[in-house]
């Protein structure tokens, strides 16, 4: 893999570390800006509706620039907005920062996705954009509880600060290491032909997979924590070592989907999807034991990321086009979408009466969902259906 790829990992590291990082210093937040825990934990819910928000809006600006600029200049905007997070006077300060910062997110791992491809030979694509977001996994391994540790240690703002540096020095390797001129936007692509990819069936359905699969995967790991304390019976202070076990199986997944979608990908894709329905309905009954919660914990992880390369090449192949960039961006998006959805339908389970214990085989049904959809938009390739939407004319 060539250096260039890299260097985007380096950029998706410290998108990684900025997006939950946040989760591990709530309390200090709360107390430093006077607000209530639920009210810190919004800067969550922030973030993630700004990478929904800016995925689209950004990739549709820059659509003319060069990919190259469009990095440099969206780890330009994460930079100093992480910048502007570590000197936030107020709550309504920080969450301004928080969204524009999210705006990179989405941008950055389209487009990144984009250039990644374009920088290996075609059997290689998938696990190219699996080496860029093994930042993303990586980030959680040890970003995270580093910028946790030093958060609880310096103050919250000094985790930000630190992830500022990051940010400068994932500015200056893109800007030694990637190349321009081999991903340069496809000569006559315009912002109508970007459009266009949005009437692609193909395309918007597997966005909606995206969204299913990782709702799927969010509705549990949303309450981990409680999950692993109140059923399985861990002590509190046992939950972020088991985490790491999470961490390990995010890159082992990420890695091995990578490799396998290059061999097949619909099959990878059905795979991975079948594997997480069925991991996350085991896990039902595996959370009930220390040894076995372990083991589900990280296959959790691994089912998880191992949906991600096959999902972001199958949109990518379905694009195809002007609208590479755009679709990949969306796609993002609807990882973020999943998360956000996921929350809220473990909450949902949880306050309803259905109770903690049943949000693992709840979750189960979004990825059997996927696959479904999945299988699905394959038969309609296979059958020849048009590939996009067109309008119906009412008989006259």
């Amino acid at each position: 893999m060539p250096l260039a790829l890299y260097a985007l990992t380096a950029g998706a590291f410290g998108i990684g570390v900025t997006e939950f990082v946040i989760m591990g210093l709530l309390l200090q937040v709360s107390a430093d800006l006077g607000v209530s825990i639920s009210a810190a934990g919004l800067l969550i819910s922030g973030y993630a509706l700004g990478v929904v928000v800016g995925a689209p809006l950004l990739t549709t600006l820059t659509g003319r620039w060069s990919r190259k600029t469009v990095l440099l200049a969206l780890m330009i905007v994460f930079t100093l907005g992480n910048l502007a997070c570590a000197v936030a006077p107020d709550y309504a300060t920080l969450m301004a920062a928080r969204v524009l910062t999210a705006f990179a997110h989405g941008t950055f791992f389209g487009v990144g996705s984009v250039v990644a491809t374009s920088l290996v030979p075609a059997d290689k694509r998938a696990s190219a954009i699996a080496v860029m977001f093994t930042g993303l996994t990586v980030a959680n391994i040890l970003g995270v509880p580093f910028g946790t540790w030093l958060g609880q240690a310096y103050g919250w703002r000094a985790t930000f600060w630190a992830v500022t540096f990051v940010g400068l020095a994932a500015l200056a390797v893109i800007a030694l290491f990637v190349p321009k001129g081999r991903h340069e936007k496809a000569e006559g692509g315009s912002l109508r032909d970007e459009l266009k990819v949005l009437s692609r069936r193909p395309v918007l359905l597997g966005l909606l997979t995206t969204v299913l699969g990782y709702a799927g995967v969010f509705a549990v790991f949303t309450y981990i924590a409680p999950i692993l304390t109140e059923i399985t019976g861990f002590s509190e202070a046992a939950v972020s070592p088991i985490l790491l076990v999470f961490g390990g199986g995010l890159v082992l997944g990420n890695l091995l989907g990578g490799r396998l979608a290059d061999r097949h990908l619909m099959a990878t894709l059905l795979g991975s999807l079948g594997v997480l329905a069925l991991v996350l309905a085991a896990m039902t009954l595996g959370i009930h034991d220390k040894a076995t919660a372990i083991v589900f914990v990280g296959l959790l992880g691994a089912a998880a990321f191992a949906t991600v390369p096959p999902l972001q090449m199958w949109v990518l192949e379905k694009a195809d086009g002007a609208g590479q960039s755009l679709a990949s961006s969306l796609n993002i998006a609807a990882f973020n979408l999943g998360n956000a959805l996921g929350a809220w339908l473990g909450g949902f389970v949880i306050d309803h009466g259905l109770g903690l214990g049943s949000v693992p085989w709840v979750a189960a049904l979004l990825p059997a969902s996927g696959l479904l959809l999945a299988l699905w938009s394959r038969r309609l390739d296979r059958a020849g259906s048009p590939m996009n939407w067109k309008p119906v004319k009412a008989p006259v």
